[in-house]
């Protein structure tokens, strides 16, 4: 018996070693709420309802996750469309197939009481990273107000060491971000001028994969859009304990993360039809995209020349929405 039982694991041992390592699909996922969100449809179940089999990676540094999909060692990440770019202008074979969410009030220009309108602007330091989506809010909100760049002084600091530079007095203007926002308001030091919701369809936030996964984890992937619709919904219905969910993940107590709730426009199963729509439609994401490259161009922040339509797969979004 005991000769047998030894075969008998052994042939197991032969067996298992014989099948195929787990086909999942990894995917990147940084700090902001769009992507974090993702922990929701883990918690709740709804990638395993849906049959797809995913393993989410934290990325403490955002862009390192940019670079790991480029170079293959994700199947998808979680990126904005404006750093999608710099990839498809190097030839990078990758795709957009999902929106999570629109910054929609997490992005603003705070200014001092001293400023009352845009024109107040001229000439005055105004805190921001530079080269980042603050910079392209910035660029954006200046342009739509009448004014330059040029107009402007840009002193380049990091989104925490600019919030800190307006309450300290430093800078009569800075653009943040959530929870900074809400930090300098709630001082009484400062109110938003403009925010990323005057800015509507401009700052996608999105899930973006490799070609060959595409190809090869085509069901997985579909499997995680009709699974991100259910997380939509949850959040929507049960703020509060998605919420708790998702501040965990970044260590935040729950009623803090609510603050980033109103500010993201999450993207529902509608909304990323719009999104994927062709560019006559101005929100969606080639509509957009010149606006976005001409920021990028402009500031020298990619090489080559990226066409946004290599850069987008519908055909998973349609896939997901059949039933």
């Amino acid at each position: 018996m005991t000769s047998g039982l030894v075969a008998g694991v052994l042939a197991a041992s032969g067996l298992l070693a014989a099948l195929p390592a787990r086909a999942e699909v990894k995917v990147g996922v940084s700090d902001w709420p769009g992507w974090v969100a993702w922990y929701v449809a883990e918690k709740k179940g709804f990638f395993k309802k849906h049959g797809a089999d995913v393993k989410l990676v934290w990325f403490p540094n955002y862009t390192d996750s940019i670079s790991a999909l480029s170079a293959g060692q994700l199947d998808a990440n979680s990126q904005t469309w404006s750093d999608t770019m710099g990839p498809l202008a190097k030839g990078v074979p990758v795709k957009a197939i999902l929106v999570n969410d629109n910054s929609a009030g997490n992005d603003a220009l705070v200014v001092s009481p001293k400023i009352r309108a845009f024109a107040d602007l001229k000439g005055k330091s105004i805190a921001l990273e530079q080269y980042s989506v603050s910079h392209f809010v910035l660029v954006n909100a200046l342009a739509k107000n009448g004014l330059k760049a040029s107009d402007v002084k840009i002193v380049n600091l990091s989104a925490g060491d600019a919030a800190a530079a307006f309450l300290g007095g430093r800078v009569e203007a800075a653009v943040v971000w959530n929870p900074w926002i809400h930090q300098i308001e709630t001082s009484g030091k400062g109110r938003a001028l403009f925010t990323s919701k005057d800015l509507p369809g401009l700052i996608p936030d999105l899930l973006v994969a490799q070609d060959k996964a595409i190809a090869a984890k085509r069901k997985d992937l579909v499997g995680m859009i009709r699974a991100w619709f259910d997380t939509v919904a949850f959040i929507q219905s049960n703020p509060d304990e998605a919420a708790a969910i998702m501040g965990k993940v970044v260590e935040m107590k729950p009623q803090d993360y609510k603050v980033f709730l109103p500010g993201t426009r999450f993207f529902d199963a509608r909304l990323n039809q719009e999104a994927f729509a062709d560019a006559s439609q101005p929100r969606s994401l080639l509509g957009v995209a010149p606006t976005v490259l001409q920021f990028l161009n402009d500031n020298k922040l990619i090489e080559g020349r990226a066409d946004p339509a290599r850069g987008i797969d519908a055909s998973l979004l349609a896939e997901a929405l059949k039933r």
